[in-house]
C-alpha cells in the first residue's frame, strides 16, 4: 500500500514522552515506511510480533542469557512503535487496534519482569529469596499500574499532573540496559529490579493522593 509522506505527525502520538518520543522518531520511523510497501501486512501482525518478542525476551531472561534477551526486547520496542506509525501512514487507524496495542503490551511488559526476577533468583545473590521475589512482585504490579492508572485518568477526565519516567518506553529501556550490563556484571539487573519496584510504585501513591487532593 503506498503513501504520501508529506508530514511528521505520524511517527509520534500526542501522549508519547521522554525515550519512546525518541526511540519512535528516530528508529521505528526509519523502518516503518519500508514496511509501508509490504501490502499484506497490517499494523496488528506487527503488535503481535512486538509481544512475541517481549515475551520471548522474558524467557530468555529467565534462562539466564541477559544480553540475548535485551536484543530480544530492543527489538520488540522498536516494532511496539512500528505498528501505530503503520496504521496511520496507510490509513489504518482503528479504536479496535489501538484498544489491541494497549493490552498485548501488558503480555510483553509483564514477561520481562518475571523474566528478570527468575534471573535474579538463580543468581548466587547475598539476598534471601523472598525479598526477591517481593522487589519482582513490587515491580510487577507497580509496571501494570502505571498503564492502569494512566488509562482509567483518561477515561475519567482527571489530571496525573506533569509526565513521569515511569512510563512503558523508559521501564522497557531500563530493563534492556540491565539485561545488557549482565554481559560485564552479572547482578547488575538487581539494580533494575529495585527501580521498578520503588519507582513504578512511588509514582502511583503520588497519583492516587494527587487525584484525591483535587476532590474528584
Amino acid at each position: 500500500m503506498a503513501f504520501s509522506d508529506t508530514g511528521t505527525s505520524w511517527r509520534t502520538k500526542p501522549t508519547d514522552r521522554f525515550i519512546l518520543k525518541w526511540i519512535k522518531v528516530n528508529l521505528s520511523a526509519r523502518l516503518t515506511p519500508r514496511l509501508a510497501g509490504i501490502d499484506w501486512l497490517a499494523p496488528w501482525m506487527v503488535t503481535v510480533a512486538s509481544s512475541l518478542l517481549g515475551c520471548v525476551g522474558g524467557l530468555i531472561f529467565a534462562l539466564g542469557v541477559g544480553w540475548l534477551a535485551g536484543l530480544a526486547a530492543a527489538a520488540g520496542q522498536v516494532l511496539d512503535g512500528v505498528d501505530g506509525q503503520l496504521a496511520r501512514i496507510t490509513g489504518r487507524q482503528t479504536q479496535g487496534g489501538a484498544f489491541m496495542d494497549s493490552v498485548v503490551d501488558r503480555y510483553a511488559d509483564g514477561a520481562m519482569v518475571i523474566g528478570l526476577t527468575v534471573y535474579l533468583v538463580r543468581l548466587p545473590l547475598p539476598w534471601p529469596l523472598w525479598l526477591v521475589l517481593l522487589l519482582g512482585a513490587l515491580a510487577l504490579i507497580g509496571s501494570n499500574l502505571i498503564s492502569y492508572s494512566t488509562a482509567r485518568a483518561d477515561t475519567l477526565g482527571l489530571d496525573l499532573g506533569r509526565p513521569t519516567l515511569a512510563g512503558k518506553g523508559t521501564r522497557t529501556s531500563v530493563i534492556i540496559l540491565g539485561a545488557w550490563g549482565s554481559l560485564f556484571w552479572p547482578p547488575l539487573p538487581v539494580i533494575t529490579l529495585i527501580y521498578l519496584a520503588v519507582h513504578t510504585n512511588a509514582v502511583v501513591i503520588v497519583r492516587l493522593h494527587r487525584t484525591h487532593r483535587s476532590g474528584r
